[in-house]
């Protein structure tokens, strides 16, 4: 059994107690929230109450969280690019074509494969059996940095700053068109009513920010670099090809193709947080893969020879 303690603030107020949770602890769905607060799991100011409690905000939160079932995905000698480690979290730096966490027709070969051999036993549980560790994930054919949190009090603490909006997240990415000038994206998100394979900029989904800022301009794309105020499933993706500019090779939200290279030119360049036992903040920094360093070399020199 882990107990973890989550503290509410003056925004929070009016929210109902499962709904405040499910926003906290991702992964969990809220049928299973409601069973731990029915069963006496969770405690607000060391009361038991209700699903339908209303918060007041300024409030402890303290949730038993079960001990998490034995873990039935399979651990896999696949190397990792390690950024940073400790007791607490491991930042990895994912290469293009890995899978974050196992999923129909993706049960091995995952990053979650590949912690569960480097990691063992230490990861954090919240996010449940297929999931041990995982806070935020990015897209298959997306690189770059992702936090990975070894407990649940890591977890619950990270966890908190994504809900705040805290952790700052810059993403590069090759971008189809010109775009001229830097511009902020403010256009909530939610799942495409006629493809529920693609999420789109929809008036009664989750708010959803993206700040872009041009590096360079080349005859048919840009280069940009794309700060997430909000984390929404392919909130960049999305929101780029909302103002029609979709990211280059991104099929799925039409993107043009590029020879050779399979899906969107996306990497998560940069990543900081609060350290969730020190309390100091950390950044960490990607470098350009090479797929990314070898186009953007071919566009320079396309743009040079006219």
């Amino acid at each position: 059994m882990n107990t973890i303690s989550l503290t509410t603030e003056l925004p929070d107020s009016g929210k109902r107690l499962d709904v405040y949770l499910s926003e906290c602890l991702e992964g969990y769905s809220r049928a299973y929230i409601q069973k731990l607060i029915a069963g006496g799991s969770v405690r607000v100011d060391g009361k038991i109450r209700k699903s339908s409690y209303r918060l007041d905000g300024e409030e402890t939160i303290e949730i038993d969280l079960p001990d998490p079932e034995p873990l039935r995905v399979p651990a896999e000698d696949i190397p990792l690019d390690i950024v940073y480690e400790d007791e607490d979290i491991l930042i990895v730096n994912k290469p293009k074509g890995m899978v974050v966490h196992p999923a129909a027709g993706h049960a091995t070969g995952t990053l979650v494969n590949a912690l569960l051999y480097h990691c063992g036993d230490s990861l954090s549980g919240i996010n449940g059996i297929l999931r041990p560790g995982i806070v935020h994930r990015i897209d298959k054919d997306t690189t770059g940095l992702l936090v990975i949190c070894k407990n649940d009090q890591a977890h619950a603490a990270v966890s908190n700053q994504l809900k705040a909006h805290t952790i700052m997240r810059r993403y590069q990415a090759l971008a189809a068109g010109r775009i001229t000038e830097d511009r902020t994206v403010d256009a909530p998100i939610g799942r495409d009513r006629k493809n529920r394979l693609r999420m789109a900029v929809d008036p009664e989904g989750k708010p959803a920010v993206t700040h872009i800022h041009v590096l360079n301009t080349f005859d048919k794309y840009t280069w940009v670099e794309c700060r997430l105020e909000t984390g929404r499933t392919h909130q960049i993706r999305v929101h780029m090809a909302s103002i029609g500019h979709p990211l280059a090779g991104d099929a799925l939200y039409g993107g043009p193709a590029l020879k050779g290279w399979e899906g969107q030119c996306l990497h998560a360049k940069t990543l900081g947080l609060i350290h969730p036992r020190t309390g100091e903040y950390m950044e960490f920094d990607s470098g350009l893969p090479a797929y990314f360093r070898e186009m953007l070399e071919k566009l320079n020199r396309e743009s040079n020879a006219t």
